[in-house]
């Protein structure tokens, strides 16, 4: 059906707005009566004043910045609104307002009335002003809690879902492989496992709450040489389909994401952005995946001029098509007219223009923009007056006291305590040398995703919208009867060592040292850690390590207070500090988790989610490497970290023991069954995260020396004992073969229950018999545990 011909049939333009006929119907419907103009106009965004006073929030972005005329484009329709709240500071209130207002003009101004579908960042919370800033992502690797990650996502997605917000860009399913680079501080870790399972969980927590949850990047933009942002990826297919595509695949399956988003890099000379075996034969034909893809910004013009493999505007748009991103961000620039001119004179086929929008339509269907009564002021606006905006400041909450506790509940369990000669917790001290660059800055718990650093730093003067408190602030309220005196001793890079000698002084006088380094979160060159801040090489940024070194000559106990993007090599600290704590910016309740650790208020649970370099120069690196991977006597280089994967100290003390199998031969398809007892021998509840990893001594194809297959946290009382059961299927043996496809094979296995990738406590050598076995995305992906009271 013709647009004439609909426009001739009341009942047929209806159809579409009828939530009683199926999707499949309506989203026809529509499309038969849209013409190519108001095809294509569903299939970008619009980024209205982004960016006024200058500053870049996306790489390259002023290479394309041009005036939208938003009068013109809005008769023919419009896919969606880019950040409406993520591009400068409003009150969440006012903005929920402008937004309706904005959604109510789109939606008159095109034939059918259709809504934008209006997106913005949430990586570590709704990246509004105003709005709870949570720990990074790589704080929830570290809490070794999905469970309390879907808590903390539901929680995102309802403030988001209440002002009017559609779609979040997040997670980010990157995994580690070079801790050089800038957005480390993004990513949940260096194991896929992980990655995908605390992953899953934040986008079942923001799908709960109607948002459509993005996945990124899809997929090897973690593995770029060197570390560097956007640089080409180096790895074969099977690190690709073992390491990097795993969290996806589990995300999709089991978190039931809406979107991805495509990564800025090139693998062996494909750019994702045009990679169709990517994004429309893995992601969809293969996956069964059926949401959308959507373009990382400005990555479809990247096909011309980043990577080259696009001649002119509409040859991007066609290539980026054709491999299946449907949705151009965050601007219009390839989409509209050097698209509709190049399917007009055929040198793109209309049928994927008709193939995006069904996509794009469907998911407009599914969230309700389509119904007859849908309204576009969102629920925080319920029963105000539109018409008084000055009596709607300050009505919206976007951090409430609940969100305040989950932040500081998950900051609690991501502190990770390194190391501890026993002077912490902190024994009522008199006096404290409180000395170092993050020791009174209030953004230094924030990652560069979040309001303050990534756009409120670009607007001098405006108040930062959340508190904030420092840590010399909380240590002042929890150790109220201490003398603490404050010495900054350098910046966080500017290389300054004029405060140096004050700080040894302050150190040399005191009961104990707590130095507070790290990094300054920040974009594009402006920080030490974030989206284009990579780093040469692991030393600490600045002159904080000749700092940290003074401080351990002065002869005062010294505790290493690390709060930071990535992790760094420490030097002398490693092994002359009295205790280290590290902590990835752990958000707006950071320095309250921090000092309660200090105290032992809290007793840390934290695991590392990458491992702590022993030398600046080891990168890239992983624990997920093969036996040349190792130390050895090959090379003069030794890679062993100071401190490795899943490591994490606690207060109290627990014992493993009494490790049983229900049998030590299975199939190749069936599972073997553990149980083994955990016990809180010390004086004070603890928390201990028990790793499950698997070794496999002998396969058709390189294998790590192991790696994580499960993991569970179990807290137990003083003296309390816990049994605990695991079920491992078999396959999670599985790996890409020498053919490509995903194979178990016969053998012997061995099952390590561990306190961290280096701490086995129980091991079981067990042996997969029968034939190989391939499996397929539908394989079961994880180990289940059951714990119970152990009886005496």
């Amino acid at each position: 059906m013709n647009a004439d011909v609909a426009a001739e049939n009341p009942s047929a333009l209806s159809l579409w707005n009828d939530p009683t006929v199926p999707v499949d119907a309506r989203v026809d419907a529509l499309i038969a009566a849209m013409t190519l103009e108001e095809k294509t106009a569903q299939l970008f965004g619009v980024w209205v004043g982004a960016s006024a006073d200058g500053g870049e929030v996306a790489p390259h972005q002023h290479d394309m910045e041009e005036a939208v005329d938003l009068e013109a484009l809005l008769p023919t329709g419009l896919g969606q609104l880019t950040r409406p709240f993520g591009t400068v500071p409003v009150d969440p209130a006012l903005g929920a307002l402008s937004l309706a207002r904005t959604q109510a003009r789109v939606a008159a101004s095109n034939r059918f009335g259709i809504p934008a579908l209006a997106h913005d960042e949430c990586l570590a919370g709704f990246a509004a002003w105003g709005a709870t800033a949570y720990p990074v992502p790589l704080s929830w690797g570290a809490a070794f809690d999905p469970g309390l990650v879907r808590r903390m996502a539901a929680a995102i997605g309802r403030d988001m879902r209440s002002v009017g917000v559609h779609q979040g860009l997040a997670p980010v399913l990157d995994v580690v492989r070079d801790a050089r680079w800038g957005r480390v501080e993004e990513t949940i870790g260096e194991d896929p496992y992980l990655v995908g399972t605390i992953g899953t969980a934040y986008v079942q927590g923001l799908e709960s709450a109607g948002i459509v949850a993005t996945l990124k990047h899809f997929a090897g933009y973690s593995a770029s040489r060197a570390g560097r942002n956007l640089a080409p990826a180096s790895m074969g297919p099977r690190e690709r389909a073992d390491v990097v595509l795993p969290p996806f695949e589990m995300a999709i399956r089991e978190g039931g994401a809406r979107s991805v988003m495509n990564a800025y890099t090139d693998t062996d000379g494909v750019p994702s952005a045009a990679d169709e075996d990517l994004l429309t034969g893995l992601l969809r034909d293969t996956w069964g995946f059926d949401g959308t893809v959507v373009a990382d910004y400005f990555a479809v013009a990247f096909l011309k001029i980043l990577h080259g493999v696009a001649a002119d505007w509409a040859d991007a748009a066609g290539t980026a098509l054709r491999a299946g991103i449907d949705v151009e961000l965050p601007n219009v620039k390839t989409y509209g007219v050097p698209l509709t001119e190049a399917v007009a004179d055929g040198r793109v086929p209309g049928e994927l223009v008709d193939r995006a929008l069904r996509r794009v339509l469907t998911q407009k269907i599914a969230l309700g923009l389509l119904d007859p009564d849908w309204d576009p002021l969102p629920a925080a606006l319920a029963g105000t007056d539109p018409d008084d905006p000055e009596a709607l400041r300050g009505r919206v909450d976007l951090d409430s006291p609940g969100n305040r506790a989950l932040a500081r509940t998950l900051a609690e369990e991501a502190v990770v305590l390194l190391g501890n000669d026993g002077t912490l917790p902190l024994d009522r001290p008199r006096r404290i040398a409180l000395i170092g660059p993050n020791a009174d800055e209030p953004t230094a718990v924030l990652g560069c995703y979040s309001f303050p650093q990534h756009i409120g730093v670009r607007h001098p003067g405006t108040p930062l919208g959340i508190g904030l408190p420092t840590l010399r602030e909380t240590l002042a309220a929890e150790f109220p009867d201490a003398d603490i005196t404050y010495v900054r001793g350098t910046g966080v890079d500017d290389g300054d060592l004029s405060g140096l000698e004050e700080a040894v002084r302050a150190a040399r006088e005191a009961d104990v040292t707590l130095v507070a380094l790290g990094d300054r979160a920040g974009l594009f060159g402006r920080g030490t850690s974030g989206e284009g801040c990579d780093a040469e090489t692991l030393d600490l940024p600045g002159a904080q390590q000749q700092l940290l070194d003074a401080l351990l000559d002065a002869g005062t106990p010294v505790v290493t207070v690390l709060l930071a993007g990535r992790p760094y090599a420490l030097g002398r600290a490693v092994t002359e500090s009295a205790a280290i704590v590290q902590s990835f910016f752990p958000g707006e309740e950071g320095t309250h988790a921090i000092a309660g650790v200090l105290s032992g208020r809290v007793n840390p649970s934290g695991r590392l989610p990458v491992g702590v370099p022993r030398a600046p120069g080891s990168q890239p690196g992983s624990y997920l490497g093969a036996p040349l991977a190792q130390a050895n006597e090959a090379s003069s280089v030794d890679p062993t970290p100071a401190f490795p994967f899943g490591h994490g100290l606690s207060y109290t003390r627990f014992d493993w023991n009494d490790l049983t199998a229900d049998a030590r031969e299975a199939p190749t398809d069936g599972e073997f069954t553990l149980a083994f007892t955990v016990r809180n021998t010390g004086d004070r509840s603890g928390t201990e995260v028990v790793q499950l990893y698997l070794h496999d001594p002998v396969a058709s194809v390189v294998q790590p020396v192991q790696r994580l297959i499960g993991y569970t946290r179990v807290t137990l009382d003083a003296g309390e004992t816990r049994r605990l059961r695991v079920t491992v299927p078999a396959d999670l043996a599985s790996f890409t073969g020498r053919d490509g496809r995903r194979v178990i094979e016969p053998g012997v296995l061995e099952l390590r229950l561990a306190a961290s990738s280096a701490d086995p406590r129980l091991t079981a050598r067990v042996v997969l018999t029968g034939a190989e076995r391939h499996v397929d995305h539908t394989r079961r992906l994880h180990a289940t545990f059951v714990q119970k009271p152990a009886t005496t």
